[in-house]
């Protein structure tokens, strides 16, 4: 799992911080958590292809949020983009991004395969290796956040088998998949005979105001990357503006016990991050600012 800052800026961008849009990896998959405008500038800057990407989800429509999203279709379209790309997000995604291509004379979609998805129950997505879940925050009518969670793993244990004779077999595969088996008419439970490896979960909280559902979104996350547009003494113009202060940031991710917090979505007003950093750093030790292009594994 590994994920790559390509816009650390909230509403409006500066010259070091470009507007808001992450991007996942795991093996094939290469998912866009927002497409703010630049956001294909900032894929280039990253050296990663935007013929890569397979999947888009929008935490909402705002245009800090959504507005690289025509650039972006136009370059897969004239790179010969083969896949289906599937965009997903809140209820309105289908009308918003019809009134968003609608502005533009443009042969992209009649060439470029692309669904969209309207959200509307918990799970998101699902392959063999991990799934992607929403759940609401409060900031606009329709608002997400997304957990990515990686599915647990059995690794064989191979001292454990040896008093069995059973080495390289292809039955091992099923006590892989948690299964018991039966090896020379003994029982061999999957329990004992395999570790079990925890998936790793990475909670993306873009935009928000400080709510209890916050707590149970990040719960347990080995990575929570979290809005923090204002330090705490702009507490006010943060509620006003329906976003969280490094301080609340840091609270939900002590409350939640993360294991990490990396903060991101800063207002233009700091050219210096780190006193929001300190002011997290007091509350919940192991917290980062993000900058764009950082990329991290989880």
């Amino acid at each position: 799992m590994k994920i790559t800052f390509l816009g650390t800026g909230s509403m409006v961008p500066t010259i070091e911080r470009n507007h808001s849009s992450i991007l996942f990896n795991y093996n094939s998959e290469n998912i866009l958590v927002d497409c703010g405008e630049g956001t294909q500038k900032q894929l280039r800057k990253a050296k990663i292809s935007p013929a890569k990407i397979t999947r888009i989800l929008i935490t909402h429509w705002h245009g800090d949020h959504v507005l690289g999203i025509p650039g972006l279709l136009s370059t897969l379209r004239w790179s010969n983009y083969t896949k289906t790309l599937e965009i997903y997000g809140p209820k309105g995604t289908k009308k918003y991004f019809s009134n968003m291509m609608n502005g533009f004379d443009s042969h992209i979609l009649p060439t470029l395969k692309v669904k969209l998805i309207e959200i509307n129950k918990k799970l998101v997505f699902e392959n063999k290796d991990f799934y992607v879940e929403t759940l609401p925050v409060v900031h606009t009518k329709n608002c997400l956040a997304y957990n990515f969670i990686e599915k647990d793993k059995r690794r064989i244990n191979l001292s454990y088998l040896k008093k069995f004779g059973l080495k390289n077999n292809p039955i091992l595969k099923s006590l892989s998949q948690g299964k018991d088996i039966v090896y020379n008419g003994k029982k061999i439970s999957a329990k004992k005979a395999t570790i079990l490896n925890k998936g790793r979960k990475l909670s993306i909280v873009l935009d928000t105001i400080f709510f209890p559902g916050l707590y149970k979104i990040a719960k347990n996350s080995d990575l929570f990357v979290c809005e923090s547009t204002h330090l705490s003494r702009e507490q006010k113009e943060s509620n006003d503006y329906e976003h969280l202060t490094s301080e609340q940031a840091a609270i939900t991710a002590k409350k939640a016990k993360v294991k990490k917090l990396i903060l991101t979505h800063f207002s233009q007003r700091y050219k210096d991050v780190m006193p929001l950093e300190k002011e997290a750093k007091k509350i919940f030790k192991n917290t980062i600012t993000a900058k764009d292009l950082m990329t991290i594994n989880v």
